[in-house]
């Protein structure tokens, strides 16, 4: 008889009483900050939904935060928690409007969230995290580097007086350092492991066969594959011989090491070699080479044609000069002759075989059965494919089509050749589709390893390896939900299939390995709790009592993407988010602020952006200022005269100062010095460039005359027209203004109070002096 776990917040007869969910929860109430990390389909989201009732029912009037990587996954929570709390719950994500996102806030004690809005909400001051009694960071291997999670963690520990944090993971990675990181960056001080071979888990687990199944490459391949290796080495040789690579034997990683190398290289000579740059042009070609050797080994022809036939719309010398290449030309050929012919990579005959294997003429009875009756049977075979390249699922679709097998294509927002991306309202139409059984196959991307709640499958099929033991953990999590799983993977013998394989066996050992180690956890758990002491020992950053608190800074919402921001209100920054025409920060009347990463500025060069960015902010602003942010200005492919040039014609022929920063962190602590020394300890008002400053005169008069109340362009003119002058136009009564068309009394009442009413600045500012 199956029991059920009693609690005054959830709801009756709702959740399955499991010993191991309920001593994970416990774990984390009792030893804090807790990272859970389980396999796919262990209800982590029911560990996470207990400790949540814990928490809303001892803390009162206090709050959970559920953060999740993708909207999608957001939304999937917060069916989950509706579904067993009896609480006020909803979501929040970048598709609600700002105002009802604070709505939401305030009104529910549960809220499931994407971290990217939760971040922008909180930067804009529209609620903050004190009332938040536990954050759950699903997905938690995400909290690493500039990611929103490291800051919302950072936030939160900051001002919530009754912080617990747990984090959610199937797969946390390989890397000790990385995990350690994670551990850092969300405050966690235990991390308890769960798998398959638990004797607590077992009962609940349903196992997951994996087969390897080998394919061997057709001598066409090996024909085509032949002549790209031929060109490959050409290239090599040269590198050799200019002394770039040591030896010819490299893998990708080398050659990217060799390129950064001549990068650096060419950014420390003032009058570069020539042959510095012949040797980035080599080092690309062979880059594109490489890749074009993984389609022909790993992925089929049409793959790979499609890959060349991008290649030769650039006009880059590494491209053009492969276009020209006798062996690679020769190779491009042999592939377009075997695509006619409809040769094919042997993987995408064994594909159609397991997946026709799986489907029999029973399942395909039951799948036809099911579609009539529009109605899901449990019993037909699922199936889902995954695919690195969207090309190659292109491909892949077309030859299920041909067989009579119903496939859907899934993949991400990104559009590309022409063909658009997903929407999320498309991908959820095609996600209930496959669920109802409208199709046999789901064909998809990485897009669907994680953040998309995709119903559980029979059978996952993985076209190729991959060398993330992270991803491979999150492509199996797909099926073995219900009952036993199976994955089959497709390798073509002697290729980098081989040593993806094993890579990402190698890796998902490690990371077991260490997780089960009682000398690393605790090295771990350590770490992370040296952090939180040093935390309690820094000053708590609060929202000043009074405004006139803390320096002012505006920001343009279009770096709402950026760190700066963040960083800014990390260091006492009152900082203003505001729609601007020009410049990216302002912090007074005539000091503006532009940012450039050094990657951004090479490309303002390239496209002609710079000099009309230059221009507007050396009308608008009286001291112009442009931030150079990072060392790495010089790395491109552009002449470092090119860009030494560009620097001295904005800093001569523009007046424009040009500040150095290292990284965003810099910049932002550059920009807290320009404010504190322009505002000097006051507070006096900015104003804003939401428009820029008319230049004609025309525009002038226009300008200033659609700054009156309800007057939009076309009252501005006929306005104008009638008067002749802006000068008219005030001294005019309210009658007379009623004789413009358009203008009636209310809008003639509006435009004579705006113009006859008292300053009343002055007063204000007295008052307000008086109280302080």
């Amino acid at each position: 008889m199956t029991s059920y776990i009693n609690h005054p917040l959830l709801k009756k007869d709702a959740i399955e009483s499991r010993l191991y969910q309920q001593i994970l929860a416990g774990d984390v109430l009792k030893k804090g900050n807790t990272m859970v990390v389980a396999p796919t389909a262990l209800g982590k989201t029911i560990v996470a939904i207990l400790v949540a009732a814990d928490r809303l029912y001892k803390v009162k009037n206090s709050k959970v935060l559920v953060l999740a990587p993708s909207k999608p996954l957001a939304i999937q929570h917060e069916a989950s928690f509706k579904d067993f709390i009896n609480l006020p719950c909803t979501s929040i994500t970048g598709a609600v409007k700002t105002d009802d996102r604070v709505t939401r806030w305030e009104e529910s004690r549960i809220i499931c969230a994407t971290p990217q809005t939760i971040e922008s909400d909180l930067l804009n001051g529209r609620y903050d995290l004190s009332s938040v009694s536990l954050i759950v960071f699903d997905e938690c291997h995400h909290g690493v580097g500039s990611y929103s999670y490291v800051y919302l963690a950072s936030r939160y520990v900051q001002e919530s007086k009754f912080n617990l944090i747990l984090g959610l993971t199937a797969s946390p990675g390989s890397d000790k350092f990385k995990i350690k990181e994670v551990c850092e960056n969300l405050y966690i001080q235990n991390i308890v492991v769960k798998t398959e071979e638990d004797s607590d888990v077992k009962p609940y687990f349903n196992p997951v066969e994996i087969q390897w199944v080998r394919v061997k490459m057709s001598s066409e391949l090996e024909k085509i594959k032949e002549h790209v290796d031929k060109s490959l080495k050409v290239r090599l040789k040269a590198l050799k011989n200019m002394g770039v690579l040591k030896t010819v034997s490299v893998n990708k990683l080398d050659i990217l090491k060799a390129r950064g190398r001549v990068q650096g290289e060419i950014a420390r000579n003032t009058n570069p070699d020539k042959e510095l740059f012949q040797a980035i042009s080599i080092l690309s070609a062979v880059i594109n080479i490489q890749h074009a050797q993984e389609l022909i080994e790993t992925q089929g022809i049409q793959t790979f044609n499609k890959y060349v036939a991008r290649l030769r719309k650039k006009k880059t010398k590494a491209a053009k000069s492969l276009m020209w290449d006798d062996n690679f030309g020769r190779a491009v050929k042999m592939a377009k002759e075997a695509e006619k012919h409809g040769w094919e990579h042997p993987k995408l005959r064994e594909i159609t075989n397991i997946v026709k294997k799986e489907l029999g003429d029973e399942g395909q009875t039951k799948l036809k059965t099911s579609r009539f009756n529009d109605k899901s049977d449990e019993h037909s075979s699922k199936i889902m494919v995954f695919t690195q390249y969207r090309d190659t699922l292109e491909m892949i679709h077309q030859k299920l089509e041909k067989e009579g097998i119903k496939s859907a294509k899934f993949f991400g927002q990104a559009s590309k050749d022409g063909e658009k991306g997903l929407t999320q309202k498309e991908q959820k139409a095609i996600i209930k589709s496959f669920k109802k059984g409208e199709y046999d196959v789901l064909i998809s991307t990485s897009v669907a390893e994680e953040g998309i709640d995709i119903p559980a499958v029979d059978l996952v099929v993985l076209y190729e390896p991959v060398p993330s033991e992270v991803r491979m953990i999150q492509r199996r999590g797909r099926t073995g939900r219900k009952r036993t799983g199976r994955v089959k993977v497709l390798i073509t013998n002697g290729t980098r299939d081989e040593a993806y394989y094993y890579s990402s066996i190698r890796k998902e050992d490690r990371m077991k390995n260490q997780l089960i180690d009682p000398d690393v956890l605790e090295e771990l758990n350590s770490s992370a709790i040296e952090r939180m002491e040093n935390e309690k020992r820094v000053k708590v950053i609060e929202k000043p009592k009074k405004e006139n608190d803390f320096p002012i800074v505006f920001a343009d919402s279009r770096e709402g993407n950026s760190k700066v921001i963040r960083h800014l209100t990390e260091m006492e920054i009152d900082v203003k988010v505001r729609s601007m025409a020009v410049a990216d920060y302002q912090v007074s009347d005539e000091v503006a602020i532009e940012r450039k990463t050094a990657k951004d500025f090479v490309d303002s060069i390239v496209d002609k952006r710079l000099f009309k960015q230059a221009k507007e902010l050396s009308e608008e602003f009286k001291h112009p200022i442009i931030i150079l942010e990072g060392d790495d200005l010089y790395t491109g492919f552009i002449n470092p005269n090119a860009i030494r040039g560009s620097i001295a014609s904005i800093a001569i022929d523009f007046g424009i100062s040009i500040i150095p920063t290292r990284n965003a962190q810099d910049t932002a602590a550059m920009i807290k010095r320009i404010a504190v020394r322009e505002q000097n300890g006051e507070r006096t008002p900015i104003q804003i460039r939401t428009d820029k400053k008319p230049v004609s005169l025309l525009e002038q008069q226009l300008f200033i005359v659609e700054s009156l109340p309800n007057i939009g362009p076309v009252n501005a003119k006929n306005l104008l027209q009638h008067f002749g002058s802006v000068s008219e136009i005030f001294n005019a009564s309210e009658s007379e203004l009623q004789e413009v068309e358009g203008i009636g009394k209310k809008t003639a009442q509006n435009i004579r109070k705006v113009i006859d009413s008292k300053y009343l600045y002055f007063e204000k500012e007295i008052k307000e002096k008086k109280l302080l």
